[in-house]
């Protein structure tokens, strides 16, 4: 949906996300999460290779390269990228929210900082906060539908991203989140986290209007696809984690069309990105 050049521009900067999510994991391609028992020096790798390519220069690791050059073209605020590291390093610290602001903290950093990074790629300018501010609410509003459909993969791996304050107030002891009898509190702090990834849809989709029609198409369909997600696990109720809850191909083309109709209704101002670099070597 991306026009040419942003399209290419999200593909490396995906490539630096994954290969990053991949280290701090343990995981290959995104599949396979499990504890690290080195966990500070993956952290220290990141951070390493990260600084080398922000500075221009080559990392041995194409991924990371990948992002020198995403960050080269697009005046990327180094800021945004340290702070998705910092989201990691949550994790490896083996951090646990204890309120609802310290989960919002943590979706800022692993996924509302990139929604931020995004928008850099798409076009707007740094300086724009507001519009920087509404892409961080897509990102937040991702991490939400995240958070609330993957409670009994997470705590598999031993992690949980539900704030103690509201396990406390239902009665789930943080050791038995996925016991039988805590499935009617859990469903309700699940609603309760969808509900708040649709506000901050919503305010995503004021941002999504100042962007390129195409980008905005683009964006649209993924907050319709992802809501989609969050909506599917409120609707499921007790059985929204007796599997895992996705869009289906056809709803996924439904959204797509239905994102294309409002893109094209919509009229933003024009944020026309700067012609690509074509990434077709290391860097020197």
């Amino acid at each position: 949906m991306f026009d040419p050049a942003t399209r290419e521009r999200a593909w490396l900067l995906y490539a630096w996300c994954r290969a990053c999510d991949d280290l701090a994991d343990g995981q290959e391609l995104g599949h396979g999460m499990q504890r690290v028992d080195d966990a500070p020096a993956r952290l220290a790798l990141i951070r390493e290779r990260t600084a080398l390519a922000l500075a221009g220069r080559a990392t041995g690791d194409a991924s990371f390269d990948a992002l020198g050059v995403v960050a080269a073209e697009t005046n990327l605020p180094h800021a945004l990228v340290y702070d998705v590291i910092d989201g990691f390093q949550l994790d490896a610290d083996d951090w646990r929210p204890r309120t609802e602001a310290d989960l919002y903290q943590y979706c800022y950093h692993v996924a509302g900082a990139v929604g931020g990074m995004m928008a850099v790629v798409m076009g707007v300018d740094p300086a724009d906060t507001d519009t920087l501010d509404r892409a961080c609410d897509l990102g937040l509003a991702f991490q939400l539908a995240n958070i609330a459909r993957d409670v009994g993969e997470d705590a598999a791996a031993g992690r949980c991203y539900l704030p103690t304050d509201w396990l406390a107030e239902t009665g789930i002891a943080q050791d038995a989140i996925m016991a039988p009898a805590n499935r009617a509190a859990l469903t309700m702090l699940a609603r309760r986290m969808t509900a708040r990834a649709r506000l901050h849809e919503d305010s995503a989709r004021i941002g999504a209007a100042r962007l390129p029609w195409r980008s905005r198409w683009a964006v649209l369909a993924a907050a319709d696809i992802y809501g989609g997600i969050a909506r599917k696990v409120a609707a499921a109720g007790d059985g929204a984690w007796d599997r895992r809850q996705t869009t289906s191909k056809a709803e996924k083309l439904v959204a797509i069309g239905r994102s294309f109709l409002q893109a094209r209704l919509t009229r933003g101002p024009a944020v026309v990105p700067r012609d690509p670099v074509l990434w077709t070597r290391p860097r020197d």
